[in-house]
């Protein structure tokens, strides 16, 4: 045991010696190898256990396990140390103050959100209220009070969102007609922008998930040319004084008469092309008067009043705007389309 601990001594010193000697964690990783590792120094000493007599051999594997364990100790804390002066160097280096940062990327608005505020703005300058709705809707708001009939497809399962029996994600934001005229009488004058969902296949026309603003304007004396001015007026102040609109009869359950409301296709320039299926024209919303119906159901008297409404989706607007020829492009987050059209 005496030679054992004289072994054991001397390696120690040597092992100091290394540790000392040590510069960085690659050394110290070398250290460790020639002392502890599977042909290393004291590996080589506990093999030799084999050798003493075997009342002995109990004893110096304790004592050659000591020995181990504070040399992985000795090794933690040299480590430890070059790791608090790496960091110690580094935050004592030199900043120049007077050296020019990276330039600054400028933020911007999103381009449906940029048209959302152009078309708020064009409404507000016409003396109209801008107010938000839930999106998360009652099924009686959504289709009931808007002249929906029970049987319309728009309420199955396949085409809205539902969240139980009676509440959804709106599939538009005419249920906010509904609230306006609810919690004011005639006449009344709102837009409402906001996010409006359905089950659309997701193409160059088509997302799930999608903006629209909605425009409402009850009182007496209301009618269709009332319409047609502030949404061609409106048209034309996006899209500059010579853009081309049609109003396409149509039916919506809401509105009687019903129309839709089409800008020439930014993709042809109304030639034809994949975007428009080839007509040269991009349906932007929907409009009409307001349905006798839906008056009633909100208590207002369709004697007394008329209205018109409309919903216009804000990314075919966008698309139009700035020329872009497929939906997806405003929700697919590349940096470089929005810094383009930024």
């Amino acid at each position: 045991m005496a030679d054992l601990d004289t072994t054991l001594r001397e390696l120690a010193q040597r092992f100091e010696a290394a540790i000392a000697a040590a510069r960085d964690e690659h050394a110290l990783d070398e250290v460790r190898i020639r002392f502890l590792g599977r042909t290393g120094e004291l590996t080589v000493v506990r093999r030799g256990i084999g050798a003493l007599p075997p009342a002995e051999r109990p004893t110096a594997g304790k004592v050659i396990n000591v020995a181990a364990d504070a040399m992985e100790a000795r090794l933690a804390a040299a480590r430890a140390s070059l790791e608090r002066a790496s960091i110690d160097a580094s935050l004592s280096d030199s900043i120049d103050v007077t050296f020019s940062g990276p330039p600054a990327r400028r933020g911007m608005l999103h381009p449906v959100r940029a048209v959302m505020a152009d078309v708020a703005h064009y409404f507000s300058q016409h003396g109209f209220a801008i107010v938000l709705g839930p999106e998360i809707e009652t099924d009686a708001n959504n289709f009931d009070a808007l002249n929906i009939p029970p049987d319309h497809p728009a309420r199955e399962g396949f085409d809205s969102f539902y969240l139980r029996p009676d509440l959804l994600l709106r599939t538009h934001t005419s249920p906010m007609q509904v609230r306006a005229m609810r919690a004011s009488g005639p006449p009344i004058a709102v837009i409402v922008p906001g996010k409006a969902y359905r089950r659309d296949a997701v193409d160059a026309r088509h997302l799930y998930q999608f903006h629209q603003v909605e425009g409402l304007m009850v009182g007496p004396g209301i009618h269709f040319g009332h319409l047609k001015g502030l949404l061609t007026g409106m048209m034309r102040e996006l899209f500059g004084p010579a853009q081309d609109i049609r109003f396409r009869p149509s039916f919506f359950p809401f509105t009687e008469p019903s129309a839709e409301v089409d800008v020439s296709c930014p993709g042809c320039g109304g030639a034809g092309c994949r975007t428009c299926s080839g007509s040269g024209w991009i349906e932007i919303g929907g409009s009409g008067m307001v349905h006798p119906n839906v008056l009633r159901s909100v208590g207002y008297d369709p004697d007394g009043v008329t209205g018109w409404a409309f919903g216009c989706g804000l990314e075919r607007i966008a698309m139009k705007k700035y020329d872009v020829n497929d939906i997806r492009e405003f929700v697919e987050n590349k940096p470089a389309f929005l810094e383009q059209l930024a």
